[in-house]
């Protein structure tokens, strides 16, 4: 870590949310709306709707342990702490924020190219036939089949490959490495 990154934090992105909200503002829209309706409709004399009638004959006779009253509360409350966890947490998990020399300045990588990246250097290793790289938040996990020489030092090549080639992705929390090889004779 540099001298120019020790003033500031790197964060993962905050996602828009985009459907979930316009899901929420349609249903609310769209329940104002016929509700608004059927009050103007009262005001100016006309009867209530039937569906108002029935709703607050519904809810005026139906005992609170009523298993549609308990499956309605239960689903209004599911949704009430799913909107609330999205709306408290960044998302876009599948970005890694990277290292950036100002505060007001942000990058991110995708892991799958990152992956990519990593398995391109691991294919570079002397003795991997192929490999396979998963990267996550804070690890990448690395598996690599080895045709020829030692495994063990096909192994230690390896890592030390892919730390330099992390290293050099700058990600703000760079991910251990775990390596994985194994011989392969067919």
């Amino acid at each position: 870590m540099g001298e120019h990154d020790r003033g500031h934090r790197t964060h993962r992105p905050w996602s828009a949310r985009r459907i979930p909200a316009a899901l929420v503002a349609s249903v609310i829209l769209v329940a104002a709306v016929a509700a608004l309706f059927d009050v103007v409709a009262v005001r100016a004399g006309r009867p209530a709707a039937a569906w108002r009638r029935h709703l607050a004959d519904e809810l005026a006779t139906r005992p609170l342990d009523d298993v549609w009253v308990l499956t309605g509360t239960a689903v209004a409350a599911a949704l009430g702490i799913w909107l609330i966890v999205l709306a408290l947490t960044p998302g876009l998990r599948h970005w890694l924020p990277l290292r950036s020399p100002a505060p007001g300045l942000r990058a991110c990588l995708d892991r799958d190219g990152a992956a990519d990246l990593l398995r391109d250097a691991a294919m570079r290793v002397p003795g991997v036939s192929t490999a396979r790289v998963r990267v996550r938040r804070h690890r990448v996990k690395a598996r690599a089949d080895v045709r020829f020489r030692d495994p063990q030092q096909v192994k230690d090549d390896l890592t030390a490959v892919l730390d330099e080639e992390r290293d050099q992705l700058a990600v703000a929390r760079p991910p251990r490495i775990v390596v994985r090889v194994r011989q392969r004779t067919d």
